[in-house]
């Protein structure tokens, strides 16, 4: 793999905006930024006081689709077909509405206030990620 300098920048600014996101959430909404929550509001119908949510996900999905266009994401490979992202799809929403939250609104905000239920969870994604690796690059067949 060859050390792509830009892609470090693109990452700064990618993490900068999601932090920048996250506390303008919480000090305009006093809300704690989280995803799955988000979205899961959205599917039951109910868009937030003042459509907080609606703005947040429809944010989150414009910024990916202006990012694809302008030439800042890579292009996409899908090696497991769009079947595998739709099972890891359901599978992640299983896991984020099991423990209370997705990576964003624990890794970002439940870690930002110590929270230490936000912690366990961070371990319990992370070994999870790792071992998926594992397991799809030395036992998937590939």
């Amino acid at each position: 793999m060859v050390f792509d300098p830009q892609a470090v920048w693109k990452a700064l600014a990618g993490g900068a905006l999601i932090g920048l996101a996250s506390a303008a959430l919480l000090l305009l909404q006093g809300r704690v930024a989280g995803v799955s929550g988000a979205v899961k509001g959205l599917l039951t119908g109910d868009a937030g006081p003042g459509g907080w949510r609606a703005g947040f996900v429809g944010g989150l999905l414009v910024a990916g689709v202006l990012a694809a266009v302008s030439g800042w994401l890579p292009a996409l490979a899908l090696p497991g077909g769009w079947m595998l992202v739709g099972v890891a799809g359901l599978l992640t929403g299983l896991g984020a509405g099991l423990a209370n939250g997705c990576t964003s609104g624990h890794g970002m905000c439940g870690l930002s206030n110590l929270s230490q239920r936000s912690g366990v969870a961070i371990v319990i994604f992370m070994l999870t990620a790792g071992l998926t690796v594992y397991v799809a690059r030395h036992w998937g067949g590939s």
